[in-house]
């Protein structure tokens, strides 16, 4: 018989640990997946985690892991607030796609003027879009008490019918020949996000996202704020005690999450996708989620794990070209991870006891 025996206080050692075990076994049972579809493990693996960084064109591979990272980086910051304060926002995705759609509209709108404000102003509409994409659920939940997991994640869905909705209609591009999607701002030098040193990757988006890391520290570790969404996350009455207003919390962190996601949404569409199209949303919002509990709601966690995640992105695409492995087995790959590391977790918690009852 198996006992989970809970443990006076949790371990540190198994806190540590458990994103490294969960990784480890995650490709273990990659390995295994990848072997029921015919392929190679070992070189799948390889493909996956090895050939980006040290293969050939590893050059090219290693700028796009920056691309890849930033906007899971900047979302996952804004999430592990709420996450640390016991506030659920699950739909990051949803206001990934308003702060782009947003951002898109502000330069699309004024088509072909050319000014150094405009890209600023793209930044602000950016944010503000998720930001009061966030404010939904939060004040839904404030008001009625509804709950912000359910709701934020509904919102995703009615943001991407806004996005094929967009996309086929105000910001479709009138010179496309019929076919949906915006123009492109990779050709709209004032509203294009450019590589800032060539052959790095590294736009403006990836700057916001070291930012994003740098603020997290400074408002979880060394101001007063910081201290109050722990507490609250850890222990919601003493934290009513310590003078936390739970609605102003709520809306604080479903706010801030919802407004690096909208600049996620802004930066990446101003740059590296350069187009509104109904398939723009690439799932960042939710792998955002991974990378926030694998890098154990820590700022230099959150960047570890986002250049972890943007590496199984880089060598999923890889791995689909060189071994043909269907997207739908990458997807799973990355899932597994969570699925691990949140088995793996309850031994923080938890240490197991094999064997009878004790007399």
């Amino acid at each position: 018989m198996i006992t989970l025996i809970k443990r006076p206080t949790p371990s540190k050692g198994w806190s540590y640990a458990t994103p490294i075990v969960a990784v480890l076994a995650t490709m273990v049972a990659g390995g295994l997946l990848f072997a029921a579809l015919g392929k190679n493990p070992v070189e799948a693996i390889r493909v996956i985690f090895w050939d980006p960084l040290f293969g050939a064109n590893a050059a090219y591979f290693r700028s796009q892991l920056l691309v890849k990272a930033a906007p899971l980086i900047l979302i996952a910051s804004g999430l592990a607030v709420g996450f640390r304060a016991g506030i659920w926002n699950i739909g990051a995705e949803g206001q990934y796609i308003i702060g782009a759609i947003c951002g898109a509209a502000v330069a699309l709108s004024v088509y072909p003027a050319e000014s150094a404000w405009l890209f600023p102003a793209m930044v602000i509409a950016g944010a503000l879009g998720g930001l009061l994409w966030g404010m939904i659920p939060a004040l839904l939940k404030t008001l009625f008490g509804t709950s912000e997991i359910l709701v934020s994640l509904m919102l995703v869905y009615v943001a991407q019918n806004l996005l094929a909705y967009v996309a086929f209609g105000p910001l479709k591009n009138p010179q496309g020949y019929g076919f949906p999607g915006s123009r492109n701002l990779q050709q709209y030098p004032s509203a294009h996000n450019p590589e800032l040193i060539a052959g790095t990757g590294a736009h403006w988006g990836v700057m916001a996202a070291i930012v994003a890391v740098i603020a997290l520290y400074i408002l979880m570790h060394r101001h007063i704020a910081g201290f109050r969404i722990r507490v609250a996350g850890e222990a919601p009455r003493a934290a009513r005690f310590a003078g936390v207003v739970p609605a102003r919390l709520v809306v604080f962190c479903l706010g801030l999450s919802g407004a690096l996601a909208g600049l996620a949404g802004l930066f990446e569409v101003s740059g590296p996708s350069g187009q509104i199209t109904d398939s723009f949303n690439a799932g960042y919002g939710f792998t955002a989620i991974i990378v926030a509990f694998l890098g154990r709601l820590h700022p230099l966690g959150i960047l570890l794990a986002g250049l972890l995640m943007a590496l199984t992105y880089i060598g999923g695409d890889m791995a689909q070209l060189i071994l043909q492995l269907p997207a739908a087995a990458i997807q799973v790959f990355q899932g597994m991870l969570l699925f691990f590391l949140l088995g793996f977790d309850v031994l923080t918690n938890y240490r197991i006891r094999i064997g009878g009852a004790r007399a």
